[in-house]
């Protein structure tokens, strides 16, 4: 994809992901019949008219102005799986990419739920099995401690400054430095998280890159690919294809009639809290609507939800400068915007996840 090939050149900009379980929610996806998926080959979507939902028409260009003035440059609502609204700003569109930053941490999770699924590996196991012994800096006790389910929590207890150097990037095993015991302290690390791909590449035998097209990217007709940035590994594609992720959440796990993840209590555990420490944080996954929440580079616990604004059975896959999917069962939604930093925090959850939210409020009146 020629767009891609212009990832490289970008500064590396990172995730995060939000849910609370909605009051009387089965733990079922939608009604299949409810929901609509467009077809895996080809361009074909089908749209709704905002009018038609009576959604506030003045509503809907002031959102667009507040967008465009936040460095937007994709901008996508679904309802029911149809596009409602799709906003390109500037030069971007349609057939633009653009990178994912730490938004692709979700897919990440899903995947490894796949390789658990398929008996490639399971939560419970050490990082070690697959990492191989001396993967950390740690003694063997404490790196024998770190599972799979820890990388997926951000709960490893290595320490996210890295070595005081290199920072919470690096992968070398004298960036992995101990901090605290797995499990007792949550902190937002990207070097764990990044490892998750050679755990998936030992456990399956094939390449992180193939692995993910063959269970997730071709099968719902997503176009992109992951690339290499120093130590991570980055995700790239148009927004389109940012909305069709978005709908397989939507749908927990199933594309129309196509199982991509069969394990529902899996996807389940992504979408809930996943500790106590952090409880809006899923499997590498941010909720709303919880009672507190953490943030990257901070021990400080904040008190109330995400975003306010937002429903509280809403879960989010985002980025760093502001790369946003956000899902919500409630309402059968999917919200995607693309672009640079809004301006108000380059960490992924931010004062604008809570603006944007007032201004869709305002259109859509839930």
């Amino acid at each position: 994809m020629k767009n891609l090939r212009l990832l490289a050149a970008i500064p590396l900009l990172f995730l995060f992901s939000c849910k609370k379980d909605k009051s009387g929610d089965d733990g079922n996806p939608p009604d299949p019949a409810a929901l609509y998926f467009p077809p895996v080959a080809g361009s074909e979507w089908q749209t709704t008219s905002s009018a038609s939902l009576n959604w506030n028409q003045t509503a809907i260009n002031d959102l667009y102005t507040y967008l465009d003035g936040k460095s937007s440059k994709a901008f996508m609502v679904l309802k029911d799986g149809k596009i409602v609204l799709e906003k390109y700003f500037g030069t971007f569109n349609a057939e633009s990419d653009w990178y994912w930053a730490s938004a692709g941490k979700t897919m990440t999770g899903l995947l490894v739920g796949i390789a658990q699924e398929e008996g490639k590996l399971s939560l419970s196991d050490k990082t070690s099995k697959y990492l191989g012994a001396g993967w950390t800096s740690l003694t063997t006790a404490q790196e024998d401690q770190i599972t799979i389910r820890h990388q997926l929590t951000m709960t490893t207890g290595l320490n996210d400054a890295g070595n005081g150097v290199d920072g919470g990037d690096c992968t070398t095993p004298d960036c992995l430095v101990f901090k605290a015991n797995a499990g007792s302290r949550w902190a937002y690390h990207n070097a764990p998280y990044t490892l998750l791909d050679k755990v998936i590449e030992s456990a399956t035998g094939t390449t992180f890159q193939t692995y993910f097209q063959q269970k997730i990217r071709d099968r719902i007709g997503m176009k992109g690919l992951w690339i290499k940035m120093d130590d991570n590994n980055v995700y790239g594609s148009n927004a389109r294809s940012m909305a069709r992720f978005g709908l397989l959440l939507l749908n927990k796990g199933k594309w129309d009639q196509t199982d991509i993840l069969k394990d529902k209590a899996y996807f389940n555990a992504q979408v809930s809290s996943s500790q106590n420490l952090n409880p809006s944080y899923g499997y590498l996954t941010w909720l709303n609507g919880k009672t507190t929440h953490m943030l990257p580079a901070t021990q400080i616990v904040f008190n109330g939800s995400i975003a306010p604004n937002a429903p509280a059975d809403m879960y989010c896959a985002l980025g760093k400068n502001d790369q946003k999917i956000y899902v919500v069962p409630s309402l059968n939604l999917v919200v995607i915007r693309l672009g640079e930093s809004a301006g108000l925090s380059h960490l992924a959850v931010s004062g604008f996840d809570n603006e944007l939210w007032g201004k869709l409020k305002a259109v859509i009146n839930y």
